[in-house]
């Protein structure tokens, strides 16, 4: 009789716990919109005890990070909509997994072993972050949520050979974990069956002192990189490996971001604004910390760890007010930052930039995390 007894609570006290599981998951995982072909997109809620990161399925885009100010209030620093619509109707890669290829790469063509491979041009004669439809604009699968701690998601995409013009099928994973040290960090993983190209990055654009604040140019900023990229009319690296010495691009020692961005330089009115790809010191495939920024009114930090070569500092330079905030105001020029990790822009026809190419049996892995805490 107590054996049956033993059972029976077994059984009754797992069971409660699978439906508190399933209760708990589904207020961390919701619907937030669907595509023309009907399927859902969902978003889910990573949490510690004092930051939530919120991020959906379509594009693996990061909606909103929230953190604690000096004061201990929430503040959300990173730049979206409330709303699936307005990530449908177009924006500029607000929070977004970009691939398959980041950045630029000229004219869009490149050579793998001889063969010639044509991309879609959509950017003032190169092709820009994976094309016209690339990872960005994609519904990923989930792989994994952890439904207990609310801290980790891990999302899959399968890039079919040829889609986008690139060749090979592409199996990439992401995974966002939230630590309790309040890092978010992300990791990428890809195998391919055809030698291809890969540069993978994360485009949220952060404003430390609140997404709907104003502009980022009061912002303390430091780069650990001694170089930088120089850039042509279409923003395409020329191949010069520039000292950041005696020029805007000098970040080494932490300065305003506004410090320096309105001065006359040819590279600066090319780009608008900073929109280069700084050349990372201390590149050896293990992760460093490469990057600092601080608000001054929050006073939120966030540092920036990386295993990659370069990093894209990009100042909203095409944000021009047309774009509502998730307060209802308008995201002005230069409303917010990005520092995206990643290889160099246009690398496939570089021979002197670090290679791209991935290649069957190989397995691609990347680490890049962003840390938050407040000015000491």
């Amino acid at each position: 009789m107590f054996k049956r007894l033993n059972f029976f609570l077994t059984f009754l006290i797992l069971k409660i716990l699978m439906i508190n599981s399933c209760d708990l998951q589904k207020q961390n995982e919701m619907i937030f919109g669907k595509l023309e072909n009907g399927g859902n997109v969902y978003k889910y809620l990573l949490k510690n005890d004092k930051c939530e990161v919120e991020l959906i399925t379509y594009g693996g885009i990061i909606t909103s990070i929230k953190v604690p100010d000096l004061n201990g209030n929430l503040i959300d620093v990173a730049l979206g909509f409330n709303d699936f619509d307005s990530y449908l109707e177009g924006h500029p890669y607000f929070g977004a997994i970009v691939g398959r290829y980041a950045n630029r790469i000229d004219n869009g063509s490149f050579s793998i072993d001889d063969n010639d491979y044509s991309i879609p041009i959509n950017n003032n004669g190169t092709s820009l972050h994976g094309g016209i439809k690339g990872f960005d604009k994609v519904n990923w699968n989930v792989v994994s949520y952890d439904s207990i701690n609310h801290n980790s998601i891990k999302l899959n995409y399968l890039s079919k050979h040829m889609e986008e013009g690139y060749p090979g099928n592409l199996n990439t994973y992401v995974t966002y974990t939230l630590t309790e040290n309040n890092e978010l960090v992300i990791e990428y993983q890809a195998e391919t069956d055809k030698p291809t190209v890969l540069n993978l990055t994360q485009h949220t654009y952060f404003n430390l002192s609140g997404e709907s604040s104003g502009d980022i140019l009061d912002h303390n900023l430091l780069i650990n990189a001694d170089s930088f990229l120089p850039v042509n009319e279409k923003i395409i690296p020329t191949g010069e490996i520039k000292s950041v010495e005696n020029t805007p691009f000098d970040f080494r020692k932490i300065k305003k971001i506004g410090k320096d961005i309105n001065v006359e330089d040819r590279q600066l009115k090319l780009g608008k604004g900073y929109d280069h790809c700084w050349v990372l010191n201390d590149f050896n495939k293990k992760s460093r910390k490469i990057a600092e920024v601080n608000s001054t009114k929050t006073k939120i930090k966030m540092e920036i760890f990386t295993d990659l070569p370069g990093v894209q500092l990009y100042t909203g330079n095409f944000l021009d007010g047309s774009l509502n905030s998730k307060k209802d105001f308008k995201y002005i020029n230069r409303s917010g930052f990005c520092l995206e990790t990643q290889f160099y822009p246009n690398s496939p026809n570089n021979l002197n930039f670090p290679s791209t190419e991935l290649e069957p049996g190989k397995k691609f892995y990347s680490k890049t995390s962003f840390k938050f805490s407040i000015i000491d």
